[in-house]
Parts: C-alpha cells; structure tokens; sequence
C-alpha cells in the first residue's frame, strides 16, 4: 500500500486536501459532511462583486456564486487567497459549480464534491455557509443531497432552469427530491421562484425565500 498523500514531502496539492483534511465523509463516494446550518440571509451578493477592488461593500449581505464557472473557479484555485475577505460577509451560499445533463456523470459527481469540500474548509475557518443544492438529471439528484443534515437551510439556483420546458422539468423534480429527501427548515431561491411551481411548498408550510437575480434587477432599472 502507498503511503497517504498527506504523508508525502515536497508534493505539490494537486487536489486541495487542505480543503477537507479534517472532513469526515459520506460513505458511499465519499462527499464531505457539512455541519448543520440554519442561517437564513437577508440579502445576498455575487462573489465578483464582493469580491472586486471597488465598489459597494455590503457586508451584511451573503455570498453567493451564481454567475459563469469561469467567474468563481479561483475560489477553488486559490480559497486561502479570499478567506479574509469572505470573512467580513455574513456568510456564503456555497459555489454553484456547473452540473450539466451532459457531462460525464464524474464530473457532476466532481463539482458536486468541490462545493462541499469548500463548505467544509469554511465551516472549519469560522464562516457560516448555506449549502448549495445543483444536479442535472435523476442520476444526481441523490449525490446532490450528500453530505447535507436534514432540517437545515438550503439553497438552489433557478437561472436558466424555469424558462426552458425540458430544464424545468428536470430542475422541479431534483428541487421535490431534496426537499422530501431533505426536509428543509427553509429553502433560499436565486433567481425566478413563481408561485405555481413553488405555491405548494409554500402551501405546505416551507419557508421558501427567493432573491432576484442580478440581471433581472438591471433589467428593471433599465425599463
């Protein structure tokens, strides 16, 4: 048997173990745990706008990374670079790293795996975290859930996933999965969250808060 990664000298973390050497994981493919989360934010910023060299600082907002992959990879890079700095926010809704119906199944099981190995790392570094929920088709719409208490706070992404007929229909269903599967204290929406999908949820007593999208936010101030 090899020795563990940890154990060798002079190699470089080409995986970022540092993200989760103290996680404990999941049995099956072993996605990191999360510790309970019961936030719930106010408001909420993108991580290129909290993260930019000017501009509004709102720090009692949370941080979210719904935008282009390419916008927040070097958080999986570089995360020691924007510890500090994620810090003085209220918290961040975990990295929402693409999971596509065409991907190879590895690596949706992949991105899924990278959000939760960063959660663990903040959660470790004293910043509170929401997790966030991201699948493609019924394949990943239990890994989605992995790693993730019953009861807590969690959040999905609906950008690009409500318009389109075929997203939707795959979205609703992986959003039905986690919130049977999960039972959440509430439910945090990006993006559109209209009442006739979502009514009956909120029918049923979860607490569903939807924020609107940045884009949409400029679309209304430009009309």
């Amino acid at each position: 048997m090899s020795e563990s990664y940890s154990r060798k000298k002079g190699c470089k973390d080409v995986f970022n173990e540092f993200l989760v050497s103290n996680a404990i994981y999941t049995e099956s493919i072993e996605i990191p745990r999360l510790a309970p989360t019961f936030d719930i934010p106010y408001s909420v910023i993108s991580f290129r706008k909290a993260m930019a060299k000017s501009g509004r600082r709102d720090y009692g907002s949370w941080v979210h990374f719904y935008l282009h992959d390419w916008e927040f990879e070097s958080i999986w890079r570089h995360a020691k670079r924007y510890l500090n700095r994620l810090k003085k926010y209220q918290g961040v809704i975990l990295p929402d790293f693409s999971v596509f119906r065409d991907m190879p199944y590895v690596m949706q099981q992949w991105n899924i795996y990278r959000s939760r190995a960063i959660g663990n790392w903040l959660q470790h570094n004293g910043v509170r975290i929401i997790p966030n929920i991201r699948y493609a088709d019924s394949r990943t719409y239990p890994v989605s859930c992995l790693g993730i208490e019953e009861g807590c706070v969690i959040a999905f992404g609906s950008l690009g996933n409500i318009k389109n007929k075929k997203n939707r229909e795959f979205f609703l269903a992986g959003f039905d999965y986690a919130v049977k599967k999960l039972r959440p204290s509430a439910v945090i929406i990006y993006g559109s969250a209209p009442d006739r999908y979502f009514g009956k949820y909120k029918d049923a007593g979860l607490k569903i808060i939807s924020f609107e999208s940045e884009f949409a936010i400029s679309h209304k101030e430009v009309m």
